[in-house]
């Protein structure tokens, strides 16, 4: 261990002093983890980056010659793609300059033609939370949607134009991938709730708005909310949700707050558990991470099998929490929970993987998550020499 900080510092060290010798100014990223870092967004924050560059345009430059995507989010944060093995330290030099146009893989927008859905996707795969009409209409769909993909170019809107227009369902495989996954009054892939005082699930509905805040090129975000709902005692209870997909990530990153409630509550992720595969789920208490493999509406039909997980290494709790009685093909759901007094922000990862689009079975995509969690815990060392 003592070498391998040795070895930081002076590479580190090494691409400072190069760094002078050229009057620019540069980025170290260094994984301190004793895992591989593979395709990761860094980040850092952005003013620290502009400043250097004078305010002006500018350019991200790897050691060998090659420029590096990156964006400036919503958030104040510059964010750039990095595989950076264990121990190792990487540079990037900034540089005065038009960046090169990027190809987003990263997309979402309102989908009106389609109920109201929110809908977002990477090169990974695609998601939707319900809206208003959808409530107006009267069905209960409380969760978030999960459409698989074996492509990592966009989707969303030939999927819809093909159903809506063509008469084409997106709920058949046409060689990209499909909507095979049900929802119904559940928390779907990964929607988190409020518990009441007897541990019951506080279902949300619908989301009431929506700000898309960025949409690419690496990373997509949206905030929704949703209310107000009542817990107890409160009758109005709102909930804003800030989400997030990176380009190349299996998982979104959410953050749930809610304002309203005059008592601690607990708040828990969840993913609905079905009956085509009830004992199908995965919980890892120690490392902060749960999933389930789910075999889809028709598991008779070949539509492979939906890996859905959450990561969240706040959660205190997980479980398995039956239905009082099954919703369709739903059982019950697994739960992360912990406390959560108002107005603080929860923040917790959740998505899913395809048997048929990269993620060959449960055991590879339980590894990913604890790998997930583990660069949590020892995240990126990113800093502006």
């Amino acid at each position: 261990m003592a070498m391998k900080r040795v070895q930081i510092i002076m590479a580190a060290g090494a691409m400072i002093a190069a760094t002078a010798c050229t009057g620019s100014h540069m980025i170290s990223v260094t994984n301190p983890s004793e895992t591989d870092r593979e395709e990761v967004m860094a980040e850092i924050d952005a003013d620290a980056v502009v400043s250097m560059a004078d305010g002006e345009p500018f350019r991200l430059i790897d050691k060998s010659g090659e420029e590096i995507p990156y964006q400036l989010t919503y958030d104040g944060k510059l964010i750039f793609p990095v595989s950076v093995k264990s121990g190792e330290t990487k540079g990037f030099i900034i540089e005065k300059g038009e960046p090169a146009p990027v190809d987003s893989l990263v997309y979402g927008r309102f989908v009106p033609e389609r109920k109201d859905d929110m809908a977002w996707e990477n090169d990974r795969g695609a998601y939707r939370a319900y809206g208003p009409a959808l409530q107006q209409s009267g069905e209960r769909a409380f969760g978030y949607d999960i459409w698989t993909k074996c492509v990592p170019h966009k989707v969303l809107d030939r999927r819809y134009y093909d159903d809506k227009v063509n008469k084409i369902s997106f709920h058949v495989d046409h060689g990209e991938g499909m909507d095979v996954y049900a929802v119904g009054p559940t928390l779907g892939g990964g929607t988190a709730a409020l518990l009441d005082s007897v541990g019951e699930i506080v279902y949300p509905y619908c989301y009431e708005g929506y700000e898309v805040l960025e949409n690419g090129p690496l990373r997509f975000s949206v905030k929704l909310t949703y209310g107000p709902i009542k817990v107890d005692g409160d009758s109005a209870v709102v909930e804003t949700r800030v989400i997030s997909l990176d380009r190349g990530s299996w998982l979104n990153r959410t953050t749930v707050s809610y304002s309203g409630l005059s008592a601690d509550k607990r708040v828990a992720p969840g993913i609905v558990v079905h009956r085509q595969n009830p004992e199908g789920y995965h919980l890892d208490v120690e490392n902060g991470f749960m999933s389930y493999a789910d075999l889809t509406e028709n598991a008779e039909a070949g539509n492979g099998t939906i890996f859905v997980g959450i990561v969240s290494p706040d959660s205190e709790s997980f479980e398995y929490k039956p239905l009082d009685e099954p919703r369709g093909d739903a059982v019950g759901h697994i739960l992360a929970s912990k406390g959560y007094a108002d107005g603080e922000d929860f923040a917790y990862w959740w998505g899913s993987g395809w048997s048929k689009g990269g993620m060959p079975d449960s055991e590879s995509w339980n590894s990913h998550l604890m790998r997930f969690a583990q660069g949590l815990a020892t995240p990126l060392q990113v800093v502006v020499e």
